[in-house]
């Protein structure tokens, strides 16, 4: 928020700051204006509140940091719609800032404003001279003949111009100092190299046919190219709006590691909480107009908001209080008022007017009784699906239980979304077959939203699915007050739905596949465009959800909290559909494990082959083995065999559980039962000659 302050300042080349503040009150005032020495002088400044870890320490490292980026007074309307109003904050150089807010609340218009493409209605924004910016905007513009290697090619970056200079230099013959000066930006900005880094980030992106036309692309391959255009151009301050849609796990993990490698100032609109967690290091919130900051990760924002919160709650309670008494001195008091009246008459006012706010509190739990699902549910037999001659599974063998949840996860185009129209029925297995119980009612989230009448208003659009569904306890949950728990005031339920934003279409088809009362749930990737708060009340919702679930996400946040098991397709290019237990993190971490594993067995194998190498066997191969040797050699015969089963029982010991510290001292002894086999085996393989 901004304020002003007269008192006594000091000065540090970051602009002036007040020591004492940060001892009296736990507040830092930062200035990034151009102010005069004058202690008398009213500033301008910004109130920040910082985390408990970000100690004096942290305002030294940001003084030394130039201010990359201003907003002053910003404000949009659309039509009678406020988006925004008087926003002031600043970035400063290396800063990893994000937004949220929630959806309708205009976080990518501000995006778009900040970088020039979209007018204000009034507020300026500035950068600092010298300062390149790139954007990735949700709304792509890429021009479609031409092919995903000259998509990067295109643009004004320090490298692509200099790569031009350079071609033109060769073409017209350039001699002399202009000839000399081409190949210094080509040293400078790595023009050398720069395809090979656009095939080192365009393949971690899952990329690889760089002559394909971007108009034969899908939307989520258009948008890795974007994503690959900005980081490429390596900008000094990257805005990127939901960098994370379209990327599959992996891809997120590296692009988690590629910005925070790059040291690039970022201003990022994303839904992805651990991204937050990992990647952020303040988060700006924009609610009722109003923008907040929090000097901290995803995690000091929750509890910091949870704090703000309870404190505004306190605040409105003490009005309700105030207001009471005032109004019934109002009611007491004959109308013939005198000056001191009217103006306790106008403090009245005030008073109901912060009376009145209304704070949006948490989302509460919903007991839905979905449709009674009998014994048998969904059934897969040897189930085998592919494509173009290519099979992306085979030999599936499942019976679904009652309120079981699946994390489905796999690289892009292994079969993930063919996997979930079969369960639904919409398709037919290569082999094998699909059995649906009777009682199974689906409720299907497709990727690609749903489609509705732009000429129905919201309300219109769930109540059109039905009037209500049924809570536990005999209560109903009617159409409007669904929509008011899932974030869309009453305000909004007349609204015309050709005017929502992208992420509350989202959000609406989602109420009508829920509206339904569906008892298996499917949901593909339903948190692409839904804001975190609107995220935090499906996950309530789902919880409470008896059903059976069966999600594809890339949000590692939302898997971690609702699967009890995961199914992994395309696992290493095999055909088979792996189960995990546990969640997404479990997952990762006994992949983790068996990685390191296969590695030490490996390393170990190589250690004993190179051994039984460098050792000189003395003798005569060709004699009987000794007493000894023969004891010793029956004895492997039956040790190997107890060996092996030692390390089945191990690896299944390990699927099945959980616990990080437990997972660890399994895999310690798989580890080394894995390398007894192996010394076992070759010592039989060496007696085994001579016998």
């Amino acid at each position: 928020m901004q304020t002003t302050y007269t008192n006594r300042v000091s000065k540090t080349p970051f602009g002036f700051i007040n020591p004492q503040c940060y001892v009296d009150f736990g507040i830092y005032f930062l200035i990034i204006n151009n102010l005069q020495t004058n202690p008398s002088v009213t500033y301008h400044v910004y109130i920040e509140q910082f985390a408990p870890s970000s100690d004096p320490d942290y305002l030294c490292t940001m003084a030394e940091r130039r201010n990359m980026l201003s907003v002053e007074g910003l404000t949009k309307t659309y039509g009678e719609r406020r988006l925004f109003t008087d926003l002031t904050f600043g970035i400063q150089e290396g800063e990893r800032v994000a937004l949220v807010a929630r959806n309708g609340s205009g976080k990518s218009t501000l995006l778009r404003a900040i970088c020039g493409q979209e007018p204000a209605d009034s507020g300026r924004v500035v950068f600092s001279t010298g300062v390149r910016h790139g954007h990735l905007r949700q709304e792509l513009e890429l021009q479609p003949e031409a092919s995903i290697m000259d998509t990067l090619y295109i643009g004004d970056s320090p490298a692509v111009l200099a790569m031009r200079d350079y071609e033109r230099a060769m073409a017209e013959g350039w001699e002399g100092d202009r000839l000399q000066k081409a190949y210094d930006a080509m040293d400078a900005h790595e023009g050398w190299n720069f395809e090979a880094r656009a095939r080192e980030i365009l393949g971690k992106l899952n990329l690889h046919n760089l002559e394909r036309k971007v108009a034969l692309l899908s939307g989520g391959e258009k948008r890795r190219v974007a994503l690959a255009q900005v980081l490429l151009e390596a900008p000094d301050f990257l805005v990127l709006d939901e960098p994370t849609n379209h990327l599959d796990l992996d891809m997120i993990a590296w692009l988690e590691q590629r910005l925070a490698s790059m040291g690039t100032t970022l201003f990022m609109v994303t839904h992805d909480r651990y991204f937050l967690e990992n990647v952020c290091d303040r988060i700006l919130e924009l609610e009722d107009e109003t923008l907040h900051s929090y000097h901290g990760n995803f995690s000091y924002f929750l509890e910091k908001r949870a704090e703000r919160r309870a404190n505004a709650q306190a605040v409105q309670e003490r009005a309700h209080r105030h207001m009471k008494r005032e109004l019934e001195w109002v009611r007491a008091t004959p109308s013939a008022r005198t000056t001191k009246s009217k103006s306790r008459l106008d403090r009245f006012k005030d008073i109901k007017a912060e009376a009145a706010k209304r704070l949006q509190e948490d989302p509460l739990h919903i007991s839905v009784v979905p449709e009674r699902l009998g014994s048998k549910i969904v059934e897969l037999h040897k189930v085998k699906k592919g494509y173009d001659e290519r099979v992306l599974f085979e030999g599936l063998n499942h019976h679904f239980k009652r309120g079981e949840r699946i994390g489905l996860v796999g690289q892009n185009g292994t079969g993930k979304s063919s996997l979930l129209h079969l369960i639904l029925g919409n398709a037919e297995p290569d082999a094998g077959k699909v059995v649906v119980g009777e009682t199974v009612v689906f409720g299907h989230y497709a990727q690609e939203g749903g489609t509705f009448n732009e000429d129905w208003k919201v309300i219109d659009a769930v109540r059109d699915i039905a009037d209500w569904i049924p809570l536990k306890g005999g209560a109903k949950l009617t159409a409007a007050q669904l929509l008011e728990r899932f974030l869309f005031p009453h305000a909004m339920h007349h609204q015309f739905i050709r005017l929502l934003s992208g992420g509350e279409r989202k959000r609406l088809h989602l109420l009508r596949i829920l509206m339904r009362n569906p008892n298996f749930l499917v949901l593909d990737e339903p948190t692409n465009d839904l804001d975190i708060f609107t995220l935090s009340v499906l996950e309530e919702f789902l919880m409470d959800f008896s059903g059976c679930l069966v999600v594809v996400s890339h949000d590692r946040y939302f898997m971690d909290k609702l699967v009890d098991h995961v199914w992994v397709v395309g696992e290493d290019g095999k055909t088979t559909v792996r189960d995990y237990p546990g969640n997404y993190s479990q997952y990762r971490a006994m992949r983790s494990t068996e990685a390191q594993l296969q590695q030490a067995a490996q390393a170990e194998k190589k250690r004993l082959a190179q051994t039984s190498q460098d050792v000189e066997i003395k003798g005569d191969y060709s004699e009987r083995l000794s007493y000894k040797e023969r004891l010793e050699f029956d004895a492997l015969e039956q040790r190997i065999p107890e060996l092996e089963a030692e390390r089945d029982k191990l690896q299944s010991t390990l699927l099945n559980e959980q616990d990080h510290l437990r997972m660890t001292e399994l895999g310690e002894q798989l580890g080394k039962v894995t390398a007894d086999i192996d010394a076992a085996e070759m010592r039989w393989l060496e007696l085994s000659e001579r016998a």
